[in-house]
């Protein structure tokens, strides 16, 4: 990568400087202090201050896995060097960060496709306006994207070097998706990925009669370095909270706190846009519902109408679910289910998947969620379709570079694997939001960049096998 930089001095430096530009527009122009960003930001002042992972409740300190450890620790690092809820300095460094995934990612690009195809990767994340949006938010994509980067990356340079038994390769993999982990839980699927087309690439292996040994040994290798670090939370749990907790709970809750599993079986009993999450899920609790944003498909009778109706009417004026209630969601949600059992485990997480990756993804800026009724301002109902027209164009784009060069694209198969079991894993969410889909975008601008591959790209014998050796 060094090389083809100082080859294209003048592209490379132009790009990054359009990079940060793009980046520092959202820095000055909306950067994002969010309610998850202020209890990463406590978790990080009492890890730096009293030395104990822990939020604070009416000015006790509580120990807590509500969630992982990576951010609040990044936090707590410029915490100490910038002085307690300085989240700014926190921005700077993530847009640091975001032009690292840059050279990532087009590096992924020049090993499995070519030089060419590398400018173009380069060129798609440092001008890609949902990457800079996210850099300049205190949240924990800007890490995650980056460090799903390096590993598909890391996964590339260990192949290549399969023979030659390189072991630096997969300890930097298992590294970078130990770091993604500890960022976000769901960071975990990136290593399951990685198994899964290890696991392709061994059976190929054995039917063709050829040694399965370097693959066993890069994934243990892998598997060993990536799970370290969770093993060391998990244990930190259990000493500290009595539990065994190796990642963080689904809901992000607080010990013992009570969950409503019988709501979120129901709310996944229908929900598919983004538009409810943000209207209904995100409320419960603490704020009231408007029972006539539901959508129609939140009942299929009149007397489930009645019943949800009557449910939120009490959940209003409580504003929060008990027991009671949630049996009674729990109850619908099994009606509904077993009525139409195609339309809970097929159809509407379709739906839910098509809508994560079709949105504009304005949930950080002012444009009204509901940007396809066209009644928001002209100007935030043009930014909206703008930028669902760029997501459509890096989406198909993918889509486009896999189908006319899956044949040339070195270790394509991981690419596809990623984006395929992050998406089914997406699909069994209950708040379908964009962002969720963004981790997948290093893969994504990787096939897309396929476009560009020119005359010469590289050649691989398959999507599976050993790429043929390069001039």
């Amino acid at each position: 990568m060094r090389e083809l930089v100082r080859q294209n001095r003048r592209f490379f430096l132009w790009a990054t400087l359009a990079g940060l530009g793009l980046r520092l527009l959202f820095f000055f122009w909306m950067p994002r202090v969010t309610t998850d960003s202020l209890f990463y930001g406590d978790l990080a002042k009492n890890w730096l201050q009293h030395g104990i992972y822990a939020y604070t409740d009416n000015d006790q300190i509580l120990p807590t896995f509500a969630r992982l450890p990576g951010y609040p620790g990044f936090l707590a690092i410029i915490f100490a060097i910038f002085g307690v809820g300085s989240f700014k300095p926190a921005l700077v460094v993530q847009i640091l960060v975001d032009l690292g995934t840059c050279f990532v990612v087009a590096d992924l690009a020049r090993r499995t496709i070519s030089p060419r195809a590398a400018k173009a990767a380069f060129l798609l994340t440092a001008l890609c306006p949902f990457l800079a949006n996210y850099s300049a938010a205190a949240l924990t994509e800007t890490f995650e994207i980056f460090f799903t980067a390096c590993a598909l990356d890391f996964v590339v340079i260990g192949f290549d070097g399969l023979a030659s038994r390189k072991v630096w390769p997969w300890i930097g993999c298992g590294a970078a998706v130990a770091l993604c982990t500890l960022f976000r839980p769901d960071g975990g699927i990136l290593l399951l990925s990685i198994g899964a087309y290890m696991g392709i690439l061994l059976l190929r292996d054995l039917r063709s009669g050829k040694s399965s040994v370097p693959i066993v040994r890069a994934g243990l290798i892998v598997a060993a370095v990536a799970l370290a670090p969770l093993a060391v939370w998990g244990l930190r749990n259990h000493h500290t909270l009595r539990q065994w907790e190796f990642l963080a709970p689904r809901y992000a809750n607080y010990e013992g706190e009570f969950i409503p599993t019988g709501f979120n079986r129901w709310i996944k009993t229908w929900i598919a846009d983004y538009v409810s999450t943000e209207e209904v899920y995100w409320n419960i609790p603490g704020d009231k519902v408007d029972p006539h944003n539901l959508p129609s498909r939140a009942y299929d009778t009149p007397e489930q109408k009645q019943t949800v109706f009557q449910l939120f009417d009490q959940y209003n004026d409580e504003l929060h679910i008990t027991p009671e209630m949630d049996a009674q969601f729990a109850a619908m949600a099994e009606e509904r289910i077993h009525a139409h059992p195609l339309r809970y485990y097929v159809w509407l997480p379709l739906v839910k998947i098509t809508d994560m990756w079709m949105r504009p993804r304005t949930e950080l800026l002012p444009p009204d969620s509901r940007w396809y009724a066209f009644t928001d301002d002209l100007k935030w109902l043009t930014l909206s379709l703008g930028l669902g027209l760029m997501n459509l164009l890096y989406v198909t784009g993918a889509l486009a570079g896999f189908l006319r060069h899956w044949r040339s694209i070195a270790w394509v198969g991981l690419a596809v694997i990623f984006i395929l079991l992050r998406s089914l894993f997406l699909g069994t969410m209950e708040n379908p939001e964009a962002r969720y889909t963004l981790e997948s975008f290093p893969a994504v601008i990787w096939l897309a960049s396929a476009l560009w591959a020119g005359v010469g790209r590289q050649q691989a014998i398959s999507s599976l096998q050993m790429p043929a050796q390069r001039g």
